[in-house]
């Protein structure tokens, strides 16, 4: 039987991964009940475990069959910028809600806060400390993930790897700083309505964050191990675009939740 084809599509082959993930996000979600009830962790560490391994294996097969296999044609490419594109979509109207859920407590605090904002009692971080670093942070990493971008386009492999090093590392950084900020934080989660905006927009940036780490430091074994061309590296582009989806959305927090709203 032939295996030509006359047509640029990838028809995957079967894969146990969708099921598994599934399976994994299920025990995920009870573990998670099992913690909030019980207390108990052992079935939310299982699901974590579970989803964690179906990520490794799933991702490694994506990227041999862009890789080695080249079954990622222009046609599939275009289709997978598309699916980043729509994520990041997502993403945005995700974090919309979070500042939506803001504003609509900052402009008109209601009687039971106080009518005040930040709510009385509550001593809100100082914006040029911490928060005003980790923005020259995650800026500066902007301009050494372009640099890096930029540099594999031109061939210049030193160069992209020097930039993407630079670049996971200022988000190991940011990460750090964040978990000493959210250890020295004067109010918690349970504080109001002010400490719930704070903690899920600033809590869920910082998932971002790491997530994107993630991402990157993927791209940097990749590009280590010449897995990346001039002309055919969107899994880089899509770390990149993610990233600075990041940047954009940290600059709203900065601005709107530690200046404005302190």
């Amino acid at each position: 039987m032939s295996t030509h084809k006359n047509h640029p599509f990838h028809l995957v082959d079967v894969s146990p991964w969708p099921i598994l993930g599934a399976l994994g996000a299920m025990t995920t979600m009870m573990g998670l009940i099992k913690w909030f009830h019980l207390y108990q962790s052992n079935l939310l560490i299982l699901g974590f475990t579970i989803t964690g391994l179906v990520m490794i294996q799933w991702w490694r097969d994506v990227i041999r069959e862009a890789t080695f296999q080249g079954l990622h044609t222009q046609k599939v490419t275009l289709g997978l910028r598309w699916g980043m594109i729509l994520f990041i979509t997502s993403e945005v109207f995700f974090f919309i809600s979070f500042f939506w859920g803001f504003f609509h407590n900052s402009l008109s605090p209601s009687v039971e806060i106080g009518m005040n904002w930040p709510p009385q009692g509550i001593k809100p971080f100082n914006p040029i400390e911490i928060p005003l670093l980790n923005t020259l942070i995650l800026l500066t990493s902007g301009l050494t993930v372009t640099w890096a971008h930029h540099s594999l386009m031109e061939n210049n492999y030193k160069q992209g790897l020097q930039g993407l090093v630079l670049t996971v590392i200022l988000g190991v950084y940011f990460t750090i700083l964040q978990v000493y900020e959210y250890i020295e934080s004067p109010f918690t989660i349970a504080d109001a309505v002010y400490g719930s905006s704070f903690f899920m927009a600033t809590g869920f940036h910082g998932i971002h964050v790491i997530i994107g780490t993630t991402f990157l430091l993927v791209c940097l074994i990749r590009h280590y191990y010449n897995h990346f061309s001039p002309i055919h590296h969107f899994g880089f582009e899509a770390a990149a675009w993610y990233w600075h989806f990041v940047d954009v959305v940290w600059l709203f927090l900065y601005i709107s939740i530690y200046w404005w709203g302190s």
